[in-house]
């Protein structure tokens, strides 16, 4: 047997993988969120009033036994309790006593950050939840600290602790040796018993605002001689949600985006590496949504989806973007929104047009969408009828203007009917022809329901429920625009749909709408059956653009309507005709004329108000 020893030529050929480095002290990378933690109170951003206060206490001597740091993952409460156990047995050459001021590094400062100090003792509660395991700190706690100042005793995610273990914990936090201090972190403070509340000086950690993690992010970057642009490290001050951790982690990762290290990380390679929606396309969507655009909505959405958006994350932009708008709309424009000012200007376009009623009308459509497209089986088709709903509340009517013209619409009590004057006579009903005064023809008028003419019988209460449908459509007065050049009847609304010549509305409108009640941009209308479903949505969208007003356009199956325009029509031909068939000089045409059949009946075209037509003026 060969006793020679192998060199490292000849352990690399038979192992290969396995030979050690050249340089066993070459250290392997390290992450960011490592490298760069803490390592003084004042490297600790976003949380200034908690390292105020802690150095007036320690200034003042009066230092507490108990902390509870509090806050979302990320923001600093492991690193924070660190801290205080270093400034806690801080000692150097110049200073012996507790010491917030870490800049020189103390006799212990490097093994308690290391996790190594014999006297300060970590617990991840998450994994040592019984009370046996609280029983070792309360044997320990009796005794002297070895070398530091203070037994310090750090128990993160102290929430995870048994009902047991909390209440072994108690006497000794409320009166524990002199020598002993505990410091507790939780993300969960609401689960801790107020017991152990009671006993500690809470902290809460914020989190860490977008414009200073960003700036954080960008120092860091400069250390590491990295270049990324600084929209995309706003991109993942947002995605971190005020997490420090979780900010630094993803840049670890956008750094590496780009292998040419001459340029810059881009904002939307760092967007596809987030699996972000482009925010303005997000915005171009709202838009279209609110605007009632459905197609363009609708294509917006699959081209964000297509480019690699998350329907959940461009649903959570929506809300954000309602939010902000919100905002715009209770502050004014001084609503410190976080965003570009393009897209602030936008937002305060859409908070222009937008009541607060609606726009918490949307949140809550959006609110509810963002959990059906969580758990949805497919993810953009629950995103998509999500804004589809969008659109359809974008149509309807301000919660505040529904409430006033669903008040206007109910019948006027019978104790407010005018009364008849004694002895008048009872006139006979009105021919169905013969339009009915109403509300309608007065907007001063606070109640849209008709007026009980003179010649109502004594004590018949107002409305028109009980009348034949022919005469219900007088309700729409037969004029043509209001004063300001409003819509003010149904007959205006065809005239319009003429002018602007869109045939199918206009023949869905004369064929499947019964006029109930128009005023000032408040439309009703009884939709006979097989009408169209979309017909209101459709009207108040064209409204809207022609007219440059939100219409309020209530399709009512159960209200009780007049005559659709094509039933008037063909009403009035019938009439006509009848009429013509019972002139005298027809009737005697037809005697002479056996077999005869009426065909059309062409009326003259009067030139002047007199009625002369050209034929009769011999013109």
């Amino acid at each position: 047997m060969d006793d020679t020893p192998l060199t490292n030529d000849d352990a690399g050929a038979l192992m290969p993988g396995l030979d050690l480095p050249e340089d066993t002290n070459a250290a392997g990378y390290q992450v960011l969120a490592r490298k760069y933690r803490p390592d003084t109170f004042e490297d600790l951003i976003g949380q200034d009033a908690m390292v105020r206060t802690l150095t007036n206490a320690f200034a003042a001597g009066r230092i507490a036994h108990a902390y509870m740091l509090t806050g979302v993952r990320g923001v600093g409460k492991t690193t924070t309790a660190r801290l205080i156990a270093r400034a806690l047995n801080y000692r150097s050459d110049t200073i012996d006593a507790p010491h917030m001021a870490l800049g020189e590094a103390g006799v212990h400062c490097d093994s308690i950050a290391r996790s190594a100090h014999v006297d300060v003792m970590e617990m991840d509660a998450a994994s040592r939840t019984g009370v046996n395991d609280i029983r070792e700190i309360l044997e320990g706690v009796r005794y002297a600290p070895v070398s530091g100042r203070y037994k310090v005793y750090i128990i993160d995610e102290v929430h995870m602790l048994s009902t047991s273990a909390f209440n072994a914990l108690l006497k000794t936090l409320e009166e524990p040796p002199e020598h002993a201090k505990f410091i507790f972190a939780t993300t969960e403070i609401r689960k801790v018993p107020v017991t152990v509340l009671s006993r500690c000086q809470r902290f809460d950690l914020k989190r860490i605002d977008r414009e200073v993690l960003t700036d954080h992010l960008e120092r860091i970057c400069g250390l590491e001689k990295a270049q990324v642009e600084r929209d995309g490290l706003s991109l993942i001050a947002r995605a971190a949600e005020g997490s420090v951790r979780d900010a630094l982690s993803l840049l670890d990762q956008a750094i590496v985006q780009n292998d040419d290290r001459d340029h810059a990380v881009t904002a939307p390679e760092i967007r596809d590496m987030l699996g972000l929606a482009d925010r303005a396309r997000v915005l171009d969507l709202l838009e279209h949504a609110l605007a009632g655009r459905t197609g363009e909505a609708l294509n917006e959405l699959s081209a964000l989806y297509d480019a690699g958006g998350d329907p959940v994350v461009i649903t959570r932009d929506l809300l954000d973007f309602i939010h902000a708008t919100s905002r715009v709309k209770a502050v004014g424009n001084g609503a410190d929104l976080g965003e570009a000012a393009e897209t602030v200007a936008r937002l305060e376009t859409l908070a222009g047009g937008l009541s607060l009623g609606q726009l918490t009308r949307l949140w809550k459509i959006l609110l509810t969408g963002l959990d059906d497209v969580r758990l949805a089986p497919d993810a953009i088709s629950a995103a998509e009828m999500t804004v589809l709903r969008l659109i359809s509340a974008a149509m309807l009517p301000p919660p505040e203007d529904a409430a006033r013209l669903l008040a206007s619409t109910l019948p006027a009590p019978a104790s407010d009917a005018p009364r008849e004057a004694p002895g008048k006579p009872e006139p006979a009903s009105a021919p169905a022809s013969t339009p009915v005064p109403t509300a309608m023809t007065a907007p001063a008028t606070p109640m849209a329901v008709p007026q009980v003419p003179d010649a109502m019988p004594h004590g018949e209460p107002a409305g028109i429920r009980n009348e034949p449908p022919v005469e219900v459509q007088a309700e729409v007065q037969e004029g043509v625009q209001g004063e300001e050049g409003r819509i003010a009847s149904f007959e205006a609304l065809i005239d319009l749909l003429k002018q602007k010549r869109d045939i199918a509305l206009q023949s869905d409108v004369e064929r499947f709408a019964r006029p109930v009640s128009i005023k000032a941009c408040a439309l009703t209308f009884q939709p006979i059956e097989d009408a169209p479903q979309d017909l209101a949505q459709r009207l108040a969208r064209r409204l809207l653009e022609w007219t440059g007003d939100r219409w309020a356009v209530l399709a009512d199956p159960q209200a009780q309507g007049g005559e659709t325009w094509y039933e008037k029509r063909q009403r009035e031909k019938r009439e006509r005709m009848e009429a013509i068939r019972r002139d005298p000089a027809v009737v005697k045409a037809l005697e002479l004329f056996p077999g005869a059949e009426i065909i059309k009946v062409n009326d003259p075209k009067p030139d002047d108000e007199d009625g002369v037509t050209n034929a009769e003026s011999g013109g």
